[in-house]
Order: structure tokens, then C-alpha cells, then sequence
């Protein structure tokens, strides 16, 4: 068997990849509007006042890629990844074409192909979304052809059921879904000022006692912090028992995280949302910077990567819990077939009322329930689209 070809395109259709469209139905079930839809959540913009309001104002408006790899022999696979036409030309322009005529099973010597491809303009960045897309193509179609779900591929379940946790600021909603942990976008950073601190405080404490002292509860700080404002704010919110506090600061300096780890050898830490290719996680690894690794499935480099990066953390006794591991198969699927991944992260896009199964693209995909998850058996990642119904998400 030899790959025939790899194709990459934009996904102009929403759900998959991408912002779902709710259904009208589901509509009529919400109670009220999402808590994304109008939250201001603390940013690397937030010091420049036109930017600071809205995330969406000022990122970059490219739609979600898919890319089939299909073999010789007419068998495919599927994955996806985002930021569009960039990711897009990479993948049809230079990777892609390279790789035709090589053996599609041999998922490590092609994730180590397209690393050193890569290199004259690093695989960091932009070409660690369109190596994700491809390796993540890669294992669909090998599940497929052997008839096995990915998760079996790599070694087995390594649980009964996935635990999650929610992600959003509608926790009275995860509450009633059932999750027995869940995590807060921190509504405000340094160019709130002083007055900062003492608002994220009164935030999470109205966190904390509406869900109780039994259940975990985290912060998602979304790289708005420097060292000083994270460390403040660590010490205001000890008395609240955070499970850990994420990305806080700009993953491109090195002697921040180094420092942040200095000063809060107390507070766990989590990081790596936004770090890409297995070296970065062992940098991170050798200078103990956090406690906990999030890659993206999407971002980092696939399935392989994730594979890499669960073998460095193993090894130093650290977790790994994907970015939004759960909202996806192919997280989905990483998760429940790692020991690293005790936990996953579900991100709860869909207002209160919603079902969570209303706000998935993938008909195939199973979503939590009381906070437990079953991953699909279905051959490769399970994401139940059918070649045809592939082809029309550019339509």
C-alpha cells in the first residue's frame, strides 16, 4: 500500500473543526445565551484598549482545514487542524506532494519525515498544524484498513471510561451535567490594574462556594499574565484550593516560566496549549516549568507527537491533558489510550440547556455524561463522516 495522495482544503461548512451551528431545536432548549458570547476573558491584547473586549476582534479569521490522505488502493483517512489558506498551502504546496509513493502504516518514519521537510521554515508554528492535520489523516486510515479504533492501535484503553472536566463560566450548568471538576476563563489581567487581583478573587470565591469544596476547580488564564501579576494572584486565591492555574504567560519565554516556577513551587501549573513539536515539552521537561502538559492534538504535531510527548512526561512523572482533548475523536481517542491522561477537557460551548451532543460536528463522537466518557470502538478515529459527506464540508 502507498499513499496515492494528500489534500488539503478549507472547511467553509460550520461543525466540524470549527464553531457548531446549534440547532433550532437545541435553541429552544437554552436557557440563556452562552457565557462565551459576551465575556471579556483576559489576552495577550488585553493592554491595547481597541482589542481588549473581544478575543474574536482581533485573531485571525481563517476557517478550519481538513486533509484526506488517501492510499492506492482507494482507502482514506481523515484529519483536521486550523488557519485556513497558510495550513492549507503547506499541506497541498510542499508537504503533501512528498510524501506520495510511501508506505501510509509507517505513521513514526512520516511524522519524522515531515519534521525535517519542514525545517528550513521550522516545523513550529503554522507547519505543526499542517503536519497535525496529515499525521492525524495518517492513523484514521490505518484504524481503517486494520478495522480497529485508533485508541487499540496504540496500545489499548488504559481505563473503563474517560473522567473530564468542563471548561466555561456557565458552572452552575456543569454542575447539573454532572462534572465533578471544571475550569474558569480569568476575566481579568494586568491592564485591569491593582483592581484586578481583588475582582479575580470575588470571581473565583463565587466559584468556590457555588460548587462546593468537593469539586475540583481550575483557571485558564490564556497567556494574559506576566510573572508578577501571576504570582499576586496565586497567593490571593491559595484559600480557594485551585486545582492548578494555566498558561499564564507567553509560551515563547523560556526564562518566565522558569522564573514563575521559582516563585510558586506551591501552586501546580499548567502549560503548553500553544508549544509545538515534542521538543518544546522536553525544554519544559528539563527545566520543570509546570506540572501539567496540554497540547493540542490539532496544533502539536497529531497523534505521534502527543505519543512523544506522553512518553517525556511519563517518564518525569508529569500529566498530560490535551487542550479540549474531549471535544474531538482524535483527542478522544489519546486520552482513553494514555496513562499520562488520567483526565480530559471538555469545553462547553453551548448555553445552558443545550445538550452537550447538540454541539458536536462529528456524528460519530460521544460526549460526556456525569462527567465520564466513552470513547467510540468504530474503525480508525470513529468520527463517523462518510467520504461523501468529507467532500460537501467545502461546499
Amino acid at each position: 500500500m502507498k499513499i496515492r495522495e494528500i489534500r488539503a482544503f478549507n472547511i467553509t461548512k460550520p461543525g466540524v473543526g470549527q464553531p457548531v451551528a446549534v440547532s433550532q431545536s437545541a435553541q429552544a432548549q437554552q436557557r440563556r445565551p452562552p457565557w462565551i458570547d459576551d465575556a471579556e476573558v483576559a489576552n495577550p491584547m488585553s493592554r491595547f484598549p481597541r482589542y481588549k473586549a473581544r478575543r474574536a476582534s482581533w485573531r485571525a479569521n481563517w476557517p478550519a482545514v481538513g486533509c484526506l490522505v488517501i492510499a492506492d488502493d482507494g482507502t482514506w483517512g481523515f484529519g483536521t487542524t486550523s488557519f485556513g489558506d497558510p495550513v492549507v498551502s503547506l499541506i497541498n504546496d510542499h508537504l503533501g506532494p512528498l510524501l506520495a509513493d510511501e508506505n501510509p502504516m509507517a505513521t513514526d518514519k512520516l511524522y519524522d519525515m515531515m519534521l525535517r521537510l519542514a525545517s528550513p521554515y521550522s516545523p513550529s508554528g503554522l507547519a505543526s498544524y499542517a503536519i497535525s492535520a496529515i499525521d492525524l489523516a495518517l492513523w484514521d486510515l490505518k484504524g481503517r484498513v486494520l478495522g480497529l479504533p485508533v485508541f487499540e492501535l496504540a496500545g489499548g484503553p488504559a481505563r473503563e471510561r474517560q473522567t473530564c472536566y468542563a471548561t466555561g463560566n456557565d458552572i452552575d450548568w456543569h454542575m447539573e451535567l454532572g462534572f465533578t471538576a471544571t475550569k474558569l476563563a480569568c476575566p481579568y489581567g494586568p491592564a485591569d490594574g491593582l483592581a484586578a487581583i481583588d475582582a479575580n478573587e470575588e470571581f473565583v470565591a463565587k466559584a468556590r462556594e457555588l460548587i462546593g469544596p468537593r469539586v475540583e476547580l481550575m483557571l485558564d488564564c490564556w497567556m494574559a499574565f506576566d510573572v508578577d501579576f501571576a504570582v499576586r494572584l496565586a497567593e490571593r486565591l491559595r484559600p480557594h484550593g485551585l486545582r492548578w492555574i494555566e498558561d499564564c504567560l507567553t509560551p515563547e519565554n523560556p526564562s518566565a516560566h522558569a522564573a514563575l516556577r521559582q516563585r510558586l513551587p506551591w501552586q501546580p501549573l499548567a502549560s503548553g496549549e500553544h508549544w509545538y513539536t515534542p521538543y518544546a515539552f522536553l525544554e519544559a521537561t528539563r527545566q520543570q516549568w509546570v506540572d501539567i502538559f496540554q497540547p493540542d492534538i490539532h496544533w502539536v504535531g497529531g497523534f505521534t507527537a502527543c505519543q512523544r510527548i506522553a512518553a517525556i512526561a511519563e517518564a518525569a512523572g508529569l500529566e498530560v491533558i490535551l487542550h479540549a482533548g474531549m471535544n474531538t475523536p482524535y483527542g478522544q481517542h489519546f486520552g482513553y489510550g494514555s496513562t499520562a491522561s488520567s483526565w480530559g477537557e471538555f469545553f462547553v460551548g453551548g448555553g445552558p440547556g443545550v445538550p452537550l451532543d447538540q454541539t458536536t460536528g462529528f456524528p460519530g463522537m460521544r460526549v460526556p455524561r456525569d462527567g465520564l466518557l466513552e470513547v467510540s470502538d468504530a474503525p480508525g478515529f470513529g468520527h463517523g463522516l462518510s467520504l461523501e459527506a468529507i467532500e460537501g464540508l467545502t461546499g
